[in-house]
């Protein structure tokens, strides 16, 4: 730990990954107590980390930090596989003496996880529901005529109990004429208040009226309209509602006349729209979430159900030896199930060891992949026929379990994401009708994604559960090639030796080469927003140019203007084996989800080239021949 705080040139979160990282391995390798141990140390730099940024940041008055909550996510991981860690040493020691007691009977439903016992990680929808709209049933509400009348006559009902109590007994002319003056008060706060409501009430119909009239010239009302329209339309006609009792919509409309091209301030307008829970749209999103919710909650908990997309029970071969199953329902956190105490084969050295590079069959893949020297575009076109969606690893076909149907599950996803597209579509065209000025392309995608960061917040890690549900199979066969491969050098991958260091063992060199673009890669599972993750992506595909660039500098010439040191069919190989040390088998539901959800403009350009070609590099690593290491 000291010398991986020592290194100034590494941020805390990088050093916090290999210290985490570091742990995984020694759970990977059967060696739980010292796990426990880097888990534990791990979690106290992260405490350290942040005691001493909040001390620094103290007296300057600077927010947190981004890198501050990934950090606390990846203190909780930690902690939950310490404890798992700490329970596995207690069975270790209890295994010869105790008995297996039956776990008692839950009320809630049961998810599919490798344990069987583990309650669902996920709230009911009810509970959910209700967590989503206590914000804006505890803000505060303003009190109607008749309402404040009551407050009034409480307090004055107190005072005459208190001037009664002192009052003699024989004073009966005083007690009574208190009597009839505290029922005449109250009876005329009474009746002025219900004055006041019935004059209210008046005015907020024709209020309400008039603007109707206005959200019906909006809509074109003489058209008929499907129920859709008719629901935007009310919810217009509340918003207008909503800005005569409040003044802050209008000051923002005048910061987007006053400057139409600011995207900073179309953020800052979203995030404070969303947070206002009594504002209409406000109260739309959480309505979509709820009913997101309520659709994703039943597929997660009958995973397992017959007809449903379960696991073959003869998929267990496909896991790495001694590996434990994939957990679709815990899928949110960033590190990958280490496995039971089982010694895992180990890849052997030598020449024998290196799988040729991809090639592009015309059949299913082979057990051996042939074609050292094909192209990335090869890679590509193989990985995009359908046939080899029915080919699992090494060239066999996937196993199948009679009456085991994979179409149920796969339906109510595909019925879901588009519930979730037309969701995001309807916050976007609402919050452009609310505030014209936001109506330009460049505001129009500012708007969306920061609109798609609350909305997924919550969702995200249920709605990946049921993807990794889905490619369960797929992430089996990644997860058995990190096992295998777990030691293999670069070379092995098909990694140039032109790209790779010239002294490994040089000072700040990593423990491996392109461990920054790992560690890069592993943050993408602490986020929760789609836009940030493909960041992710992006960034660790940018340090593996820059890591190539230094490694190329530091054997050859120097480059020539407007030459790279690395190209396409250079690029996979090395992302490649940074999927392979990132020891992140989910990667393949999240690229998946990420497909879907990412917008197209991004897919067309840098950003959807990065996804691409992870899900290129993830794909070749799961084709990865086990024989030749099996050997």
């Amino acid at each position: 730990m000291a010398a991986a705080a020592g290194d100034g040139s590494v941020k805390p979160l990088q050093c916090a990954m290999k210290l985490a990282n570091g742990a995984i391995e020694l759970d990977t390798g059967n060696r739980p107590r010292e796990a426990y141990t880097e888990y534990l140390r791990s979690i106290h730099y992260i405490s350290q980390v942040l005691l001493e940024e909040v001390e620094a940041t103290k007296e300057a008055g600077e927010t947190v930090t981004p890198d501050t909550s990934k950090m606390l996510k990846l203190a909780e991981q930690c902690l939950e596989r310490a404890q798992s860690t700490a329970g596995k040493l207690g069975k270790t020691c209890l295994r010869t003496v105790a008995a297996p007691v039956p776990s008692p009977a839950s009320r809630h439903r049961r998810v599919y996880s490798d344990e069987g016992g583990k309650l669902s990680p996920f709230l009911p929808p009810e509970i959910f529901q209700k967590l989503q709209v206590v914000e804006s049933q505890s803000s505060k509400k303003e009190l109607t005529p008749l309402e404040e009348a009551s407050l009034q006559n409480q307090k004055l009902k107190a005072a005459y109990e208190a001037r009664m109590a002192r009052l003699d007994p024989s004073q009966a002319m005083q007690k009574t004429s208190l009597t009839l003056s505290l029922q005449r008060q109250m009876m005329e706060n009474l009746v002025i208040a219900k004055a006041r409501e019935d004059t209210l009430q008046r005015k907020m119909e024709e209020r309400r009226l008039r603007l109707q009239e206005a959200a019906n010239k909006r809509f074109c009302s003489q058209v008929a309209l499907t129920p859709e329209e008719r629901e935007q339309r009310a919810l217009y006609a509340a918003i207008l509602e909503y800005e005569q009792d409040h003044d802050w919509p209008k000051h923002w409309k005048a910061k987007l006349k006053r400057s139409p091209g600011d995207l900073s301030l179309v953020t800052s307008l979203v995030s404070h729209l969303l947070s206002v829970p009594d504002h209409p749209i406000s109260q739309l999103l959480k309505k979509l979430q709820c009913a997101v919710y309520r659709a994703l909650y039943p597929i997660v908990s009958k995973g397992t159900a017959p007809g449903c997309c379960s696991l073959p029970p003869d998929a267990d071969g496909l896991l790495a030896p001694g590996s434990r199953r994939l957990r679709p329902s815990q899928s949110l956190y960033c590190m990958p199930s280490p496995p039971d105490p089982s010694p895992a084969p180990r890849p052997p050295d030598g020449p024998c060891a290196s799988p040729p590079r991809p090639s592009s069959p015309a059949g299913p893949p082979s057990p051996q992949l042939l074609g050292k020297d094909s192209s990335f575009e090869d890679l590509e076109q193989f990985l995009a026929t359908p046939e080899r969606r029915g080919w699992g690893p090494g060239g066999r076909p996937e196993p199948q379990t009679p009456g085991v149907r994979k179409e149920p599950m796969l339906e109510q996803l595909k019925g879901t994401v588009q519930e979730i597209h037309d969701a995001i579509d309807r916050l976007l065209s609402l919050t452009l009708l609310a505030f014209e000025g936001l109506n330009t392309a460049a505001s129009k995608d500012r708007c969306l994604a920061c609109i798609e960061e609350p909305f997924f917040s919550p969702l995200w890690p249920l709605l990946l559960a049921v993807y990794r549900s889905v490619h369960r199979l797929r992430e089996a066969a990644l997860s058995r090639s990190m096992e295998l491969y777990r030691n293999a050098p670069p070379a092995a991958i098909g990694v140039p030796t032109r790209l790779l260091p010239q002294d490994p063992e040089a000072a700040g060199a990593g423990p491996y080469p392109y461990c920054a673009a790992a560690q890069e890669l592993g943050l993408l599972v602490l986020e929760s927003c789609p836009q940030k993750k493909l960041e992710c992506i992006v960034r660790a595909l940018r340090v593996i140019c820059a890591c190539a660039e230094d490694y190329y500098r530091a054997r050859e010439a120097a480059l020539q203007p407007g030459i790279a040191a690395i190209g396409a069919d250079d690029l996979l190989p090395i992302l490649s084996f940074v999927a392979l040390k990132s020891g992140l088998p989910q990667l393949v539901s999240e690229c998946a989800a990420l497909e879907e959800f990412i917008h197209e403009r991004y897919l067309i350009g840098e950003e959807g080239y990065c996804l691409t070609s992870l899900q290129s590099a993830l794909s070749y690593v799961e084709l990865l021949p086990r024989r030749a290491l099996g050997k």
